[in-house]
């Protein structure tokens, strides 16, 4: 399969155009978003979301103190909302005693070291903690989803078994490591998978990346 990861860039930008990612008014509403969107769509996210915006509660400090079982009932449209409550909540304590809710002094933080830390967070996996290095802190990491993985796949690029950091190896060894790049890249795959690659009866034959 002689396709390079460029070209598929390439094709895919040029038949969709810039993506404008990630959909969100600040940093800390991304990574709220990252932690949100585990197992459920975007739409849902966003009902979440601007149920704590309409009561002016999505800062820090604010969800940090609010009783778990309030949290729950706001973000109920994005499902999972007691397990996802918690997560957040973790990830929040981890933000505000390590860095004072102060997502500034997080960005200044070397991307290996906050990946490891962000890991250590209960709730939080390889996908949302690149998503929030990418997406909220400008780190060129790239993030792997099931999208991802599906399209490559599909494509002969890797193998079935292949794991998460193998997937995102695949990438980093084969692109410039640019978080610009990677944005764009990971939100095209994104928008390919929703409308070309489905999981069921993939449109292949007008895929815009067949041979």
């Amino acid at each position: 399969m002689n396709k390079s990861l460029p070209l598929i860039y390439r094709k895919l930008y040029s038949y969709f155009g810039p993506q404008h990612w990630w959909p969100a008014q600040s940093r800390f509403e991304v990574i709220v978003g990252a932690i949100l969107t585990q197992n459920t769509n975007w739409c849902n996210v966003e009902k979440a979301i601007d149920n704590l915006k309409k009561r002016n509660l999505l800062k820090p400090d604010i969800l940090y103190i609010l009783p778990d079982r309030k949290l729950s009932r706001l973000i109920k449209p994005a499902g999972y909302y007691n397990i996802k409550a918690k997560r957040l909540k973790n990830f929040l304590k981890f933000f505000i005693k390590r860095y004072q809710g102060n997502i500034s002094k997080m960005a200044f933080a070397s991307t290996e070291s906050l990946r490891k830390e962000l890991l250590e967070v209960n709730g939080i996996g390889p996908e949302t903690a690149d998503s929030i290095l990418l997406y909220a802190l400008n780190k060129p990491v790239f993030v792997v989803d099931a999208y991802t993985k599906r399209i490559i796949l599909r494509h002969g690029l890797i193998k079935e078994d292949t794991n998460y950091d193998k997937i995102q190896e695949f990438f980093t060894r084969r692109l410039k490591k640019d978080t610009k790049l990677f944005n764009e890249y990971h939100a095209l795959l994104v928008k390919l998978g929703k409308e070309f690659c489905l999981k069921k009866k993939p449109r292949c034959s007008i895929c815009p990346i067949k041979l």
